[in-house]
């Protein structure tokens, strides 16, 4: 990791800067193999399957003997965690769900907003490097709460044209038995247009790599909404000397271990610690069976001594992660003013792992800064809120010579003469 010592608030940007391409890099790539795949459907999508891994697919969805055979080959121990984290993660997201909201804007006026579920949703989950089984569980399980009618994904086969056991034993589990073999940039164009046997969705979800995220941007082009923009992984941990330096090690190293792009980021304002973290990450690296994955990502990873808290704080916000990790005796400081990040993990004794698998909340976040404006997944990225209102005689002759002066004043004389024929006939009456 690169040590920064006391940087100037005008080095900041630059600092904090990601290591990853711009969507200007990709987006040629991407819109070829997106006019191809909305052109020539599953013979496209086969072609880039075959190029980018290395595999010909025959069949793109996963069969039920396939299913039925990954049910076998799970370890009965990973099945019972799989279970508590889905349960743990029910418990979460079903607690947000929304009451329906009513008020009497004036007598004869009344508006209310309920929600209801996006129809049809594509769950995209990453299995290249690692089998993201638990993704699953974090797309899936707010799905069906929500009620959406249609759910699938899709996830890359691997070189002989197979599913990881627990990614499929996870999908049965949420309910999930549409499983395509499909992944990267392609994948993302099936779900965007749909072809002979990949639906067209109208939200696509989940996280992937570079190429994914531009995949997904590039898809609200053409009518399709995302959860975010999701891309490599990134973690931000505050650590004064009331940290576990060998705690704080393994946590940047697990994101680390996500891939040669993910970022993670030290921010301490004693030295101290800033030593000590870095010598448990050399330390530790060395039995990392991804080390050279891990390696990687630490080359553009850096840990940063700043003066202050405050300064610590105003850095982070700046920085806007997508996971952070506060260890800090003034531990309120930073959960009170802590505005941009995807998901906030305090104390020593909270590893950013148990957001990814099993404590309940999301790990499908905003990454690349856009935590400054995007939520994590939550159980409403998969509703939408519709508003009714329903105005009496009443309701009407009280609002009704507001909204005629208004839509005179705009120029707009039949939405004026769409009021001023009702208030008429109520006059006559």
């Amino acid at each position: 990791m690169k040590k920064v010592i006391y940087p100037e608030k005008a080095q900041w940007e630059a600092l904090l800067k990601r290591p990853t391409q711009t969507v200007a890099d990709i987006e040629a790539t991407v819109n070829d193999i997106f006019f191809d795949v909305k052109a020539h459907g599953d013979a496209a999508v086969a072609k880039y399957t075959k190029l980018f891994d290395g595999v010909e697919m025959k069949h793109l969805r996963a069969t039920a003997e396939e299913f039925e055979n990954a049910f076998a080959q799970v370890p009965e121990e990973l099945k019972t965690a799989i279970q508590l984290a889905k349960k743990n993660i029910e418990t979460f997201h079903s607690a947000q769900k929304l009451a329906k909201v009513e008020v009497e804007t004036m007598p004869g006026v009344r508006c209310w907003q309920e929600q209801r579920p996006i129809e049809k949703v594509g769950l995209y989950i990453p299995g290249g490097s690692a089998p993201l089984f638990s993704t699953i569980l974090m797309l899936a399980v707010p799905a069906v709460i929500a009620g959406c009618k249609e759910i699938y994904l899709c996830t890359p086969p691997d070189k002989n044209g197979n599913v990881n056991p627990a990614i499929l034993y996870t999908a049965q589990l949420c309910g999930i038995n549409r499983i395509y073999k499909v992944g990267g940039i392609q994948a993302i164009a099936a779900m965007t247009f749909g072809t002979e046997s990949i639906p067209k969705a109208y939200k696509l979800f989940g996280p992937g790599n570079q190429f994914v995220t531009v995949a997904k941007q590039i898809a609200t082009k053409h009518g399709v909404a995302i959860d975010m923009p999701a891309g490599p992984s990134e973690l931000l941990v505050y650590a004064d000397d009331t940290a576990n330096a060998s705690f704080v090690a393994s946590d940047l190293l697990s994101q680390a271990e996500h891939g040669a792009d993910s970022q993670v980021i030290l921010v301490t304002t004693s030295e101290v610690m800033l030593n000590a973290v870095e010598t448990q990450v050399a330390l530790q690296l060395k039995s990392l069976p991804r080390k050279d994955m891990a390696t990687k990502a630490i080359q553009n990873s850096k840990s940063i001594l700043v003066k202050d808290e405050i300064e610590a704080l105003a850095l982070i916000n700046a920085y806007g992660p997508e996971h952070f990790i506060v260890v800090s005796e003034n531990e309120t400081l930073f959960v009170d003013g802590i505005v941009n990040a995807g998901s906030v993990f305090i104390g020593n004794y909270t590893p950013e792992s148990a957001g990814d698998y099993a404590s309940g909340t999301n790990h499908t976040l905003p990454t690349n800064g856009y935590a400054k404006q995007y939520s994590g997944v939550n159980l409403a990225s998969f509703m939408k809120s519709v508003t009714f209102q329903k105005i009496t005689t009443e309701g009407i002759v009280a609002i009704g010579g507001a909204i005629e002066l208004m839509a005179e004043a705009e120029g707009l004389m039949a939405h004026k003469n769409a009021v001023s024929l009702r208030l008429k006939e109520l006059k006559d009456e």
